[in-house]
């Protein structure tokens, strides 16, 4: 989160298609969202690789939301479902590694959607302000100022 005002940074992978065209929907009609989401936007959901979404984090990310077309409707026949396959892969993995599997979500959205992208950003953006900082975030720090000192663990 940002020290300043202790708001989560979210991460958001769209397809091209359908969740960035219904993002840019939702602000070509003004609808209130946080303005904390940080949009990625991809060609399909399906390009998305495990280790994207971990880096996401590692770069100082509170949580990640994957947005792509509705199922059966990819543009790219099952892009969306091999991406579904790979968020949980990650989720698992965040688990393993301390991190709340909560903070890495998959929804799926029509271009014409704009309320309900909407409503998820402002989903995520509550359950990572419940969950917290990303304890990624900590051991960075901690990790840079050990550095910065020259006292290591």
């Amino acid at each position: 989160m940002n020290a300043n005002n202790s708001e989560p940074i979210i991460v958001a992978f769209c397809c091209h298609y359908c969740a960035y065209a219904a993002a840019d929907l939702a602000g070509s009609g003004r609808l209130q969202y946080p303005p904390n989401i940080r949009i990625v936007r991809m060609p399909c959901t399906g390009r998305l690789e495990v280790n994207f979404l971990m880096k996401a984090f590692e770069a100082g990310a509170d949580g990640v939301l994957v947005a792509g077309c509705e199922e059966g409707s990819c543009h790219f026949k099952e892009g969306n479902y091999l991406a579904k396959g790979r968020v949980n892969t990650a989720r698992q993995l965040l688990e393993e590694a301390g991190l709340e599997p909560q903070r890495l979500r998959m929804v799926n959205v029509s271009a014409a959607s704009s309320q309900k992208f909407a409503e998820y950003i402002r989903e995520i953006v509550e359950t990572v302000t419940g969950l917290g900082p990303s304890p990624v975030k900590k051991m960075e720090k901690r990790t840079t100022n050990q550095e910065q000192t020259g006292v290591m663990p």
